[in-house]
């Protein structure tokens, strides 16, 4: 999409990080309307497929469109229809599933197949700067609508959420531990970074000459499902701090790869650039999401997964996407009649709050994680009251190589 709005609509790029700032508003909406509408009256697949098809004819709709205001209350349109049909979908699954812990990452992992798909047919096509991309997305919508009406039938609960499930309110509780504060605001910076990514890389790299660039973003999702599989050993022999680190700092090295990086020598950057992208996802966003599940008790796990998402999904990458954009305009020169975008520039300045955020992760998050075995309390865990030597005698017959930090 930013590269149709620069190339083909001739917007800035403010305005590119404008319309992609809308999929954070949707992020933020639509909670509400699963939680208070959608899952109170309505069986899912028929809200699914009823939104599908809205969304298909709002995205051929905006392949029509010339001036980029319209086209960003469109795109807004969209991003609220589609918003809510990850939830919806996710229920549907669970609903039919005996062991969703075993079943369900063999049915996710088709989605990232799919957006390799995409990729590759946009980009051998050469459509990065046609509006087909709008009109094969609507194509798509309109037959996974229609399918929609055929999953198994998922009645309504009759139960509406409540406004402090929805937000996460019921999880402010984590906000006690300093190391919780610490990882909440990392999230949300962290996503500055990461929406100069999703809103300037494909200008970028068509910018400066790469060939079917959007076909070549998809080893970055090959590399993700990669290192989705490595997750487990990763997680037991690092620990949740060193894994997440990691993940951050796989941002500055992304970033500085594609400042230096060209199409010449040195393009190996940009194709390494893009290949971390499963260190930079998959490290951060998804231990994030495994740090959430031990820190939380059973009765406010979801509410916790629920404020994180909102945090990041939401205000972090709304933030982000308008950063990106004025940041990106910033550095757009005019050398004789001739514009250009200083990108080594561009790219330094993710590179530094990425770096900036891993510096504040480091020295300020201190809790530690091992496995799935957390001890915070001996009288809780009913160990005795001894030195905390002796408990790690206790504790290493359960976990290998225990790592536990005792807090009271």
């Amino acid at each position: 999409m930013g590269t149709y709005l620069m190339s083909s609509l001739e917007v800035n790029a403010t305005q590119v990080g404008a319309a992609y700032a809308n999929l954070s508003i949707a992020a933020i909406i639509s909670p509400f309307f699963v939680g208070l509408v959608a899952d109170r009256f309505f069986s899912a697949q028929k809200v699914l497929g009823t939104l599908h098809l809205m969304g298909a004819a709002t995205l051929y709709y905006i392949s029509t469109v010339e001036h980029f205001q319209k086209f960003w209350w469109l795109i807004l349109l969209y991003t609220l229809l589609y918003m809510p049909t990850m939830s919806l979908v996710n229920s549907i699954s669970f609903s039919q599933m005996e062991d969703p812990d075993k079943e369900f990452p063999r049915i996710r992992v088709l989605g990232t197949v799919g957006w390799i798909a995409a990729g590759l047919l946009i980009g051998f096509m050469e459509l990065e700067t046609s509006n087909m991309t709008f009109r094969i997305a609507a194509y798509c919508s309109l037959v996974l609508g229609i399918l929609s009406f055929f999953l198994p039938s998922t009645p309504p609960t009759g139960k509406s959420a409540s406004i402090s499930a929805i937000l996460g309110l019921d999880a402010l509780v984590l906000f006690k531990k300093r190391s919780f504060v610490v990882f909440f605001v990392s999230s949300i910076l962290v996503c500055i970074p990461l929406a100069f990514y999703y809103n300037f890389a494909n200008p970028f790299l068509n910018d400066i000459g790469m060939e079917n660039a959007a076909a070549k973003m998809t080893l970055g999702q090959v590399s993700e499902l990669l290192f989705m599989l490595l997750m487990p050993l990763a997680f037991r022999r690092l620990g949740i701090k060193k894994m997440m680190l990691i993940g951050i700092f796989a941002w500055v090295v992304r970033y500085l790869l594609f400042a230096y990086g060209d199409i010449g020598p040195g393009i190996w950057m940009l194709y390494f650039g893009i290949i971390l992208h499963g260190v930079c996802y998959d490290f951060f966003f998804v231990s994030g999401q495994i740090y959430i599940d031990k820190k939380s008790k059973p009765s406010f796990r979801n509410s916790a997964q629920g404020l994180i998402t909102f945090a990041t999904y939401g205000v972090g990458m709304f933030i982000g996407s308008f950063v990106s954009g004025v940041i990106t305009d910033d550095f757009l020169i005019n050398t004789d009649g001739i514009l250009s975008y200083q990108w080594e520039s561009i790219w330094l300045v993710p590179a530094i709050i990425a770096l900036v955020v891993g510096l504040l992760f480091m020295f300020f998050f201190r809790e530690k994680l091992v496995g799935s075995l957390k001890v915070e309390d001996k009288e809780q865990n009913n160990l005795p009251k001894t030195n905390n030597g002796d408990q790690k005698k206790l504790v290493g017959g359960l976990v290998d190589n225990a790592d536990l930090k005792i807090e009271s």
